[in-house]
């Protein structure tokens, strides 16, 4: 296939939070003279390329690799829950975040991925049969059965965000991950799509458009981090993604190495923080201030004694009181996360088939005692994702906040490899005028 690479390819990955947004920004670099680490660094990121329906690009991988640059910052303003609600303030916090990304890695940034989160997300599995044309599988098969799988009736206020293979099935004989190639006359596939609302894509485009950014592809979150934190093993032995944000938690699940299901739960961290401004009738900044300091999930975590200083409402004094009294605040409300993950994990059926529990990540997941919760409600094992690209300025995104950032660059640096993309292109913007166009025509 054509070198599409450019020897010092920016990447960058913007992570629109409901509490910050996030500008992680790479470069894709030659690699160094070991081949033997090439090769296998390349054949790690051809299994996931499996998720976006192309194994073509092995040879390239192993030309390239990823380089953290820097990472910018800002508040997140404008937006409730992983949907933005004011425009304005959307804008200016994406642009303070540009700019302190610029001025770290000293770039101009043109072209970004964006991640797409909230309430409004939906997914579901879906079924396609096709015939094979000749006695041999080829590429043009499988874009037929993908098509023929994604052939579903969507709402007009909804767009599909992305088609993923589960598995294809060639003949009866199912389980197989790339048929290309393979004789016989049937061929099946089984994908998971995830729809968003339209409206709620096309306020994120109007965003970065206003900040001069060109996007690349919005991709779901959960999806992003899963590419940063999780290992190939855990999506084959059964694993649930928890991203803990400020005002979502993002969920995924996966089994025999493909996504099975998603979901946002409308609950993260900002709940957490009001929860300890009405139990222990503080101001939200120092609520926010005292989760951070000495909050716990869990009693483990604290020292017999321990005390800590609440300010008060108004002019009343400051008291001090118990550590103890946190985990009994921030335990109800994280278990509570956690047994509405258990319910879809049991929605799918899949309660019995992870072997490698739950990762936890995202920022709000570097509450103590957190995973400790995560194990006694769910009865699985619990880990702490934290990505890890292990190159450039690496230690600045060793951290759960970076999750989504550093996947959406990895996401990047895959779909740039890839021949097709999963759906949304850099013409969402155009797809969205289109669609308001033909509102607008079935109106009038």
């Amino acid at each position: 296939m054509p070198d599409r690479f450019n020897d010092d390819e920016i990447i960058v990955g913007l992570d629109v939070g409901t509490t910050k947004v996030c500008a992680v920004v790479a470069r894709k670099i030659k690699r160094g003279s070991s081949t033997a680490n090439s090769d296998a660094s390349a054949r790690a990121c051809s299994r996931e390329l499996y998720a976006f329906g192309d194994l073509s690009a092995h040879s390239v991988l192993k030309e390239y690799d990823l380089e953290i640059l820097g990472v910018g910052e800002a508040v997140s303003r404008g937006l409730r829950k992983g949907v933005v609600i004011n425009i304005d303030a959307t804008t200016s916090s994406i642009m303070e975040a540009l700019e302190d990304a610029e001025r770290k890695c000293e770039r101009s940034l043109e072209n970004v991925y964006v991640g797409v989160s909230g309430a409004h997300i939906r997914s579901f599995n879906s079924h396609g049969i096709v015939a094979v044309d000749g006695n041999e599988v080829v590429q043009r098969d499988i874009d037929r059965v993908i098509d023929a799988a994604k052939a579903v009736s969507v709402p007009m206020d909804r767009e599909i965000i992305h088609v993923l293979p589960q598995e294809f099935i060639v003949d009866g004989e199912d389980g197989i991950r790339d048929p290309l190639g393979m004789a016989g006359v049937r061929l099946e596939a089984k994908v998971h799509i995830v729809t968003g609302a339209h409206a709620s894509a096309q306020n994120i485009v109007t965003c970065t458009d206003r900040c001069t950014l060109e996007v690349d592809d919005i991709v779901l979150e959960q999806l992003a981090s899963s590419l940063a934190v999780l290992t190939e093993d855990e999506k084959k032995l059964g694993v649930v993604l928890v991203d803990i944000g400020g005002g979502t938690t993002d969920v995924a699940i996966f089994c025999d190495g493909a996504i099975q299901h998603s979901a946002v739960i409308p609950i993260g961290g900002q709940h957490m923080t009001n929860d300890i401004a009405v139990g222990l009738r503080t101001p939200q900044s120092e609520a926010e201030e005292i989760k951070r300091r000495s909050g716990s999930a869990h009693e483990c975590h604290i020292k017999h004694g321990e005390t800590i200083e609440v300010p008060s409402l108004g002019t009343r004094k400051t008291r001090i009181l118990s550590r103890l009294i946190l985990p009994e605040i921030l335990g109800p409300r994280v278990e509570e996360i956690f047994e509405l993950v258990a319910r879809e994990v049991e929605k799918v059926g899949l309660s019995e088939l992870l072997a490698s529990g739950v990762v936890v990540t995202g920022g709000s997941s570097l509450l103590p005692g957190l995973l400790e919760v995560a194990e006694e409600t769910m009865s699985v094992p619990a880990r702490l994702g934290i990505p890890d690209l292990g190159r450039g300025r690496a230690e600045a995104i060793r951290n759960p906040m970076y999750a989504t950032g550093v996947g959406l660059v990895k996401y990047g640096f895959l779909d740039s490899v890839t021949a097709t993309n999963v759906e949304v292109k850099a013409n969402v913007y155009d797809k969205v005028k289109k669609r308001m166009g033909a509102w607008l025509q079935e109106v009038f």
